[in-house]
């Protein structure tokens, strides 16, 4: 069998990415006018991750930060009856299908493994995994979207 590579033109590449990036941008906006959000315009949201709209003010995204698809960001507890907002710092990156809990506040430069589940706060240049979430390693550096710098 002989397997032929397909060949996307490069302009339209660029046209899909740059259309991504726009889509993006206007979905954070829509969270931001629309629900009262406190999210950075610099911040990315995949479009299959979820935040809660129960009480959107309490969703707070600082700059250059990434949640991957799937994500869910909770501020409220129905069975609890717990309102608390959500703090995520700059250049932090939510791995996906992660769960954030109401009342966390995660640090600047922080990764979040996929599938982390986030039950306490979180310190600054921290990665963390696992249910519930603990530190796997501190002292980290990342980028912006939370990409870790080499070194």
């Amino acid at each position: 069998m002989n397997h032929q590579e397909i060949r996307i033109p490069f302009h339209k590449q660029l046209f899909h990415v740059y259309f991504r990036q726009f889509l993006l941008g206007l979905i954070n906006r829509w969270y931001v006018y629309y629900y009262k959000m406190n999210i950075h315009p610099s911040v990315r949201i995949s479009l299959k991750a979820k935040l809660d709209k129960r009480n959107p003010k309490g969703v707070n995204i600082d700059e250059g930060t990434y949640i991957a698809f799937g994500s869910v960001i909770l501020t409220h507890d129905m069975c609890s009856r717990i309102h608390k907002p959500v703090y995520i710092g700059k250049n932090c990156f939510i791995g996906a299908n992660s769960l954030i809990l109401p009342g966390v506040i995660i640090g600047n430069h922080c990764v979040v493994a996929a599938g982390a589940v986030v039950t306490k706060n979180i310190p600054n240049n921290c990665l963390v995994a696992g249910n519930p979430a603990k530190i796997i390693k501190d002292n980290i550096e990342t980028e912006k979207f939370g990409i870790l710098k080499k070194g």
